[in-house]
């Protein structure tokens, strides 16, 4: 199976709980994120 790359994402709800982690283990992963 080919794994997909995330280049971009779009998180709403950044400011939540959920949704700040979130938007922090994606820029971890080097993907740019809008939050």
């Amino acid at each position: 199976m080919n794994a997909r790359v995330w280049r971009r994402a779009l998180v709403t709800g950044g400011a939540g709980f959920v949704g700040s982690h979130l938007c922090g283990r994606l820029l971890d992963a080097g993907t740019d994120v809008v939050c």
